[in-house]
């Protein structure tokens, strides 16, 4: 049996939270593997070494000297070597980086050596051994994880080894170039080596004691999640809380493996379980969360026209524009199609080809949508929560743009104007949550 651990960056901001991540890699033995992120910020003045490397990309991209961007990112990292009496030759490793990037210049591979670095200096730490993720998971022609190939490499690099090191966020090409996750892709990296390894489990350390019921930054020390499952997870991520990427899901779903979120800073808190089936039954909402600056397009189709086709004719637009559409609610001549921001200049020419499309006698867009979502999986059990929300909402004077609602009712997402976007969280959390 084997559990990953992965480290964001808040746990890997200095020496004091590298000796905090060996305390926690030492107290439980079946913590064989460790997935780290680059080193992030030390107070809420500092910078994120991966926003570092990015702004020094563009440095280089458009021929700026960054050697001040080259002296601060080796300075955070010969600090932790330093106070930590570490023997990594850290001169050798950037003069490789500078070698490989005047023979060709890559974006990806530059940034991610934020987390190949961290993996360097935590290997040496533990003492475990260092695994490149260049190795290990493998992009194919279309961005896509192989996932065979990935398990293949998994199980012919880590398998051999007793404990292991690998930096998160990235892999490669099939043409041998590094290939970067999505930001916040290291916990993905952990969620792939837990399923190529089944893992008894998967940690993952961050800077909060778990999952929260709503954004702190709107309500006041709102209650922790305790424990939710996969699909709640999803909507949750989807729809704006940002404790872990939702795609860490998919690698981990059919084995069934449970996601443990943690606090590097409290690591022996209860924390966060997310998995299959989640037990607890007491609380009937899991979460509240939710977007700003979305837009709904409202058609009106002539009376006598076919409405399914007209639909068919203005997703079929969407889709040529590559935009999202999230909700669309209608009625007998009219829908609307709710999706996030775009560029002005596609959104112009969405509207004029929908204006554009036959038996379509009236097109508006509202540009003052917020989207709230109401996740609980326990709500199916419990009729009238639609009702309620109305209630709260129309005691408090909020207009509702929008409300949807799946068969499941797993999640009821409401419209609300931007201005009302706060005051909507906390109204619904005061009454459905407390």
């Amino acid at each position: 049996m084997l559990v990953v651990s992965k480290f964001g960056g808040s746990s890997l901001a200095n020496a004091t939270q590298f000796a905090k991540v060996k305390k926690i890699i030492d107290n439980d033995s079946l913590r064989k593997v460790v997935v780290v992120s680059a080193i992030g910020k030390e107070d809420k003045t500092d910078n994120k070494i991966t926003d570092l490397l990015y702004l020094l990309s563009a440095h280089i991209r458009y021929g700026v000297d960054g050697s001040h961007l080259w002296k601060q990112i080796y300075n955070r990292y010969n600090k932790v070597k330093t106070d930590l009496g570490l023997s990594l030759d850290l001169e050798k490793e950037f003069i490789e980086i500078k070698n490989k990037l005047r023979q060709f210049y890559d974006e990806s591979y530059l940034v991610s050596r934020g987390e190949y670095l961290s993996a360097k200096l935590m290997s040496e730490y533990l003492d475990y051994e260092f695994v490149d993720a260049s190795k290990l998971f493998a992009f194919d022609y279309h961005g896509k994880i192989d996932i065979n190939k990935t398990n293949a490499n998994i199980n012919y690099y880590i398998k051999p080894h007793h404990k292991v090191v690998v930096p998160g966020f990235y892999g490669i090409n099939p043409d041998g170039s590094i290939k970067l996750f999505s930001r916040g892709g290291s916990d993905v990296t952990g969620a792939l080596l837990a399923a190529g390894l089944k893992a008894s489990k998967y940690e993952n350390f961050t800077d909060v004691d778990g999952i929260l019921m709503a954004d702190p930054k709107i309500i006041n020390s709102p209650k922790q999640i305790k424990e939710l499952n996969y699909d709640e997870l999803r909507e949750l991520s989807y729809m704006g809380a940002s404790v872990i990427h939702e795609d860490t899901l998919f690698p981990v779903i059919e084995d069934n493996i449970p996601i443990h979120i943690l606090n590097t800073n409290n690591p022996f808190g209860i924390g966060t379980i997310i998995c299959k089936k989640a037990n607890d039954q007491e609380q009937v909402i899991t979460g509240i969360t939710g977007k700003k600056n979305y837009h709904s397009l409202t058609i009106v189709k002539a009376k006598q026209a076919d409405k399914l086709a007209i639909i068919c004719d203005a997703l079929n637009i969407f889709k040529r524009y590559n935009i999202i559409v999230e909700h669309m609610p209608t009625s007998i001549d009219s829908f609307s199609i709710v999706f996030e921001e775009c560029p002005s200049d596609k959104l112009f020419a969405i509207i004029s080809e929908i204006k554009g499309l036959e038996n379509v006698i009236d097109v508006s867009i509202d540009n003052d949508i917020a989207l709230v979502a109401i996740v609980g999986r326990n709500m199916v059990t419990k009729p009238g929560i639609s009702g309620k929300i109305f209630g709260i909402l129309g005691e408090a004077n909020i207009n509702i743009k929008m409300i949807a609602q799946g068969a499941l009712e797993l999640t009821i997402v409401i419209g609300v104007s931007n201005d009302h976007f706060n005051q909507t969280i906390k109204e619904l959390y005061e009454n459905l949550v407390k």
